[in-house]
This record gives C-alpha cells, sequence and structure tokens, in this order.
C-alpha cells in the first residue's frame, strides 16, 4: 500500500465494525486508521452503520432535484445566498481559478442570522439553508435530512478514532468542537467531463474529515507522492473518507490532506458530507508525541505538504497546493474557502471584503 517516505500505490478498504465491539477492537482499528491518515489521506469504509437505503433515498431526491426545470433550481440560485447556500449549475465554482464542471447544491448546518456588519467577517456565513417549495419537490428535505441525521454520528465516531490513533483523549474533538458546529452536505451532479477539463480540479478538502457516498460511477482520484493519480475503487455498501487541510494543519503534517479530483467518462452522481466544528473553533497545534513529529521529518511528501493558495496568492503566482498559510480558526478558513471558489458570489455579497 504505502512506502516508510509515505508514497501509496492504491487506497486501502477498511472495515470499521470494530469500534462498536469493545474498547480492545476500538484501540486496534484506530491504530491502523491513524496509520492510514498518515500515508495515504483516504480509505474506502465498509461496515459504517450508515443506511443504503437512507443513502439511495438521498440520492434519488437529489436526481430528481436535477432534473427540474431551470426555472425551479434557480428558486434556489446560490448568488441570491449571503450564506453561499443553494443551487448551482456547471462551472460555478472555481477551484484553483479554473471551472469546476458540475452541477450542484450545498446545504450548510443552519444557525440564526448574525447582524450585518458583525465581526470577525466570517460569522455573516451562519444563517439558513434554502430549500425548494414542498410543492416543487417532495420529500427532498426529508430525505436529505435523513442522510446528515445518520452521517454525522458517523464522522464524530471517526473523529474519536483520529484521537485514539494520535494518542490523545477520545473526546479531544469533541471538546475542541463547541457549540453552532458548521457541516456541510454537497449534492452533485457530473456530466461526461470535457477534454482537458475536470469534473471538479485537483484540490484539497477544506476542513477536518469529508465522508463521500460516491454513488455507482467511477472517476475520483487521489495523487501520490510521485505525481501519480490513483483511482479510488467503487464498492458495494461503502463510503469515502478523507482529511482536510486543517486536520493536515493541527497534526503538524502527521495526518495528511491528499490531493484529489474527478473526471468521468459518463454521468455521475455523489453526495459529500464536510465535518466541521464551530466557526470561531482555534486550529492550535495538538500536543503529540515525539514519535509523530519524527515520521513527519522522515518524510519529504510531509514535510513539504502545502495549503490550497488564497486568491491573491494564486494570484502572486503560488501554485495551487503550496501554499505556506493556515487560518488561525475555521471560520477564517472557511471564508478564504469562499473567496477562492466564488469570486463574483463574495464580490455580489460582500463587495468590503474582496
Amino acid at each position: 500500500m504505502d512506502s516508510p517516505q509515505g508514497n501509496f500505490s492504491d487506497v486501502p478498504v477498511l472495515d470499521i465494525s470494530g469500534y462498536w465491539a469493545g474498547a480492545d477492537a476500538r484501540a486496534e482499528l484506530a491504530q491502523r486508521l491513524a496509520d492510514i491518515c498518515h500515508h495515504v489521506g483516504f480509505v474506502v469504509v465498509s461496515q459504517h452503520r450508515v443506511a443504503q437505503t437512507t443513502i439511495d433515498t438521498a440520492f434519488d431526491a437529489s436526481a430528481r432535484l436535477f432534473a427540474l426545470p431551470l426555472e425551479d433550481k434557480l428558486l434556489i440560485d446560490k448568488r441570491r445566498s449571503p450564506h453561499f447556500r443553494g443551487w448551482e449549475a456547471e462551472g460555478a465554482e472555481y477551484t484553483n481559478n479554473r471551472p469546476d464542471i458540475r452541477e450542484q447544491v450545498d446545504l450548510w448546518s443552519e444557525h440564526p442570522v448574525r447582524p450585518p456588519g458583525v465581526g470577525p467577517e466570517y460569522l455573516r456565513l451562519l444563517g439558513p439553508n434554502q430549500w425548494l417549495p414542498e410543492s416543487v419537490l417532495p420529500g427532498f428535505r426529508d430525505a436529505v435530512s435523513a442522510w446528515l441525521n445518520e452521517v454525522e454520528p458517523l464522522a464524530n465516531a471517526l473523529m474519536e478514532l483520529f484521537a485514539l490513533g494520535l494518542e490523545l483523549p477520545p473526546d479531544t474533538f469533541d471538546k475542541m468542537f463547541g457549540d453552532e458546529r458548521m457541516s456541510l452536505s454537497k449534492l452533485i451532479r457530473y456530466p461526461a467531463t470535457p477534454p482537458g477539463q475536470f469534473g471538479v480540479n485537483a484540490h484539497h478538502d477544506t476542513g477536518f474529515l469529508t465522508i463521500l457516498a460516491p454513488g455507482t460511477t467511477p472517476g475520483l482520484e487521489i495523487q501520490n507522492a510521485d505525481g501519480e493519480w490513483i483511482p479510488v475503487p467503487v464498492l458495494p455498501q461503502t463510503l469515502v473518507v478523507n482529511l482536510g487541510e486543517i486536520l493536515q494543519a493541527i497534526t503538524g503534517n502527521y495526518f495528511i490532506a491528499t490531493a484529489h479530483r474527478v473526471r468521468t467518462q459518463q454521468p455521475r452522481q455523489s453526495m459529500g458530507y464536510f465535518h466541521g466544528p464551530a466557526l470561531g473553533t482555534e486550529l492550535n497545534p495538538l500536543a503529540l508525541a515525539p514519535h509523530f513529529r519524527q515520521a513527519v521529518a522522515l518524510s519529504p511528501r510531509h514535510q513539504n505538504a502545502g495549503y490550497m493558495a488564497q486568491r491573491r496568492e494564486t494570484l502572486d503566482g503560488v501554485e495551487d497546493m503550496q501554499s505556506p498559510h493556515h487560518p488561525q480558526t475555521y471560520g477564517e478558513q472557511l471564508w478564504n474557502y469562499f473567496a477562492r471558489s466564488y469570486p463574483e458570489n463574495m464580490a455580489m455579497h460582500y463587495p468590503d471584503a474582496v
């Protein structure tokens, strides 16, 4: 699977039923998962306890939304939302200043709107989702909410395993995450990828943890230390788990946010959940044992792992994922993501921040 220098040639598949099988099995699973998070940053998990019927129902609801006439989808156009939620057409999101060829709906955790001009500026992201009327898309909100209700406990279980694998108290991340937690569910439809483009361009994920229901069509690829693109297998009854830049940062690059992209030869549908804490969560380095730091020092891949360039850095010529900068709070990280990925939306709603 991997080398001491942190390279890999395939994506591991891991049965995580040990989490529910007692302390010894949980500890063994945590160690195995931590090793994968260090070397690969991606894993396909089975026995995850998210019901396949829940996933299938949410996929069906998403497909029905994407099949609606344009005038219906425009009722929840993301450009209408100062909180960056709703539907967007193919090419509306940019990754590294290049359009992503996918149609999608973004739904964030819902919290009360803050007053105009609130600071820090990232608090402006708090607010409601845009939901289509039940008469336009019956059952959609219930189906997606069921997916969220089942995948969030899985994300919390994985965060507990991460803590154990790092030899930290199991509630480390739960205590860190605070109140008014902000997580995202992204519902995605990819057309066949045009030549020379990507469904989503190569990138790192922004936050702590991503759980992806990949559907039945291949297309997701991850990059190893040699620059090779490794396909992520599509297996029945499994979910794909990967790490974001924040987890990389606070573990001193021991856990790795691995570059990934999508290109597909046929239409593809997927559904992602991006687990996150309260916006004000401070991203302080975790106090890890010395052997974790030593492992980073022995791996050029880990030593040199960077972050997604901020928009102004990209314009100044910083390479796509080679920024040395990572924010001090989760909210700042999200604000940078929106400024980078949705410059037109940002300029429309927050011209003072552009």
